[in-house]
């Protein structure tokens, strides 16, 4: 039976839960409203909740007439294929780690997670450096290869920790069973660790969709500016409009909330289908 305390503590523990959950949520909330605000209403009496008058207009301006369609369609582009090759190259480099250099591999794992201790603009010159170099620059291959170059490193650091909660038994039985190693890896061993690997690619989506100092350096034509330059570009501007600025805002974090909310069933997918085989 619960005591009076113990209901008590739970209790304030939800209330704790749910001024957390206001605090966090009502920034996007206030923004996602006012985005649908005319600019009358925005420059009257910014402070309002909810909108007296509904309103597209600041959406449409925004994807039409400011080019911001192309601006997301890019750092989808370029955020996807990040996140693609980051999860595939680092799943196989973990595996390796964990399953033939477990030594070597501890050690390797903790200096690529090093990488992170450099902090960005550190590495923007040589970054500049290399890339103009290989005529890259202005480019969203040459993009794709800088965030690759520091989301790999802490993607593989994430894998290995989950990879090394696979039992080696499980892999043993596939391979009575007659599974060679490819088909173990993706049939077995995938599966367990898919709430890791979706994990991984949640964080590396969102960096890439986020990044802006090496988009605005390595990027400098308009159509293939990313969201977060585009949103910058914005507050530059002249005359800021703050209905554009919401609107905008909004289409940049929608993205990603969708890319979350899509993903996240595959952890339990991920889990079940791993038991089961």
């Amino acid at each position: 039976m619960i005591s009076k305390k113990d209901k008590f503590g739970n209790f304030m523990c939800h209330i704790y839960l749910i001024i957390l959950t206001i605090i966090a949520v009502f920034p996007l909330l206030w923004i996602l409203l006012s985005s649908v605000k005319t600019s009358g209403e925005l420059t009257a009496n910014p402070t309002s909740f909810l909108p007296k008058n509904f309103t597209l207009e600041n959406f449409i301006h925004v994807i039409k007439d400011l080019g911001f369609a192309v601006n997301i369609k890019n750092s989808l582009l370029i955020s996807l294929i990040t996140t693609l090759i980051a999860i595939t190259i680092s799943a196989m480099a973990a595996y390796g780690i964990v399953r033939f250099f477990p030594k070597f591999g501890n050690v390797m794992s903790k200096l690529l997670v090093t990488t992170y201790m450099f902090p960005p603009i550190l590495l923007a010159i040589p970054y500049s450096l290399v890339m103009a170099k290989i005529g890259l620059t202005n480019t969203r291959i040459g993009l794709v290869i800088v965030y690759l170059s520091f989301s790999v490193p802490y993607a593989v650091w994430m894998l290995v920790g989950f990879f090394k909660t696979v039992p080696i038994g499980i892999e043993e039985a596939a391979k009575i069973d007659g599974a060679d190693k490819l088909q173990t890896f993706v049939r077995i061993v995938l599966p367990l660790v898919m709430p890791g690997i979706v994990a991984t690619a949640i964080y590396t989506f969102i960096n890439a969709w986020n990044e802006f100092l090496y988009s605005l350096i390595l990027i400098n034509s308009t159509d293939r500016m990313t969201v977060s330059v585009a949103l910058r570009s914005l507050q530059g501007a002249e005359i800021l409009s703050w209905g554009d600025m919401m609107a905008a805002s909004t289409l940049v974090v929608v993205p990603s909330i969708i890319f979350f909310m899509f993903i996240q069933r595959k952890i339990a997918a991920g889990m079940t289908d791993g038991s089961v085989k």
